[in-house]
């Protein structure tokens, strides 16, 4: 579990594809990662499969791949990261699964007064569940959802410290709200709906 309070930006130092999936080394300020450790790398929940003096490495596994848009990282690649809550940790965020649900694009980025508003295109899985005010994670960052200006859109705003503490790319690795996954699902349970979409 996570809580999108980015700790970290690391660099892909090294992006290969391995045994039907992709091995990346990514550059990382902490010394203390164990092989087997949960950490969030740009929203998703990946184990550090290898480590060393400041850097770790995972294997993404083909169905990881077909739900993000890691095949697309390259080395030298800023990526935002998150190591796993601990019980007693400070609960700044919102929570966070680390379960990407699609991938999102950018789309108008505005200024108003110091924050920078985002247009985001996202699939249905995501708009399904959010709600003006609500939550969502861009890339590993928790953020609020705005405001929904159109069918398959939300926009979000991101504040100086954001900005300077994090990274996103114009592809972006999206997680709907937890609440509204569970909400959504029951409805459809109830309902006679399409389950489990």
């Amino acid at each position: 579990m996570f809580t999108g309070i980015i700790t970290a930006v690391g660099t892909v130092r090294r992006s290969i594809n391995s045994d039907g999936g992709r091995d990346l080394d990514i550059d990382a300020p902490w010394l203390d990662l164990a092989p087997g450790e949960s950490i969030s790398v740009d929203g998703a929940c990946l184990t550090a499969a290898r480590s060393g003096e400041g850097w770790f490495g995972v294997h993404v596994v083909a169905t990881s791949l077909a739900r993000t848009n890691f095949e697309r990282y390259v080395v030298g690649r800023r990526v935002n990261l998150e190591r796993a809550l601990r019980a007693g940790d400070r609960f700044g965020g919102h929570l966070v699964q680390g379960h990407v649900d699609g991938v999102g694009r950018i789309g108008t980025v505005t200024s108003e007064g110091d924050a920078r508003v985002i247009t985001i295109a996202v699939p249905p899985e995501i708009t399904d569940v959010s709600v003006p005010l609500g939550s969502v994670t861009v890339d590993g960052v928790a953020l609020t959802v705005n405001a929904i200006p159109a069918p398959g859109t939300i926009r979000v705003a991101l504040i100086p410290f954001t900005l300077e503490h994090t990274t996103l790319g114009d592809l972006v690795h999206v997680e709907g709200d937890l609440v509204g996954k569970y909400v959504r699902q029951l409805w459809l349970t109830r309902s006679g709906g399409e389950a489990g979409r």
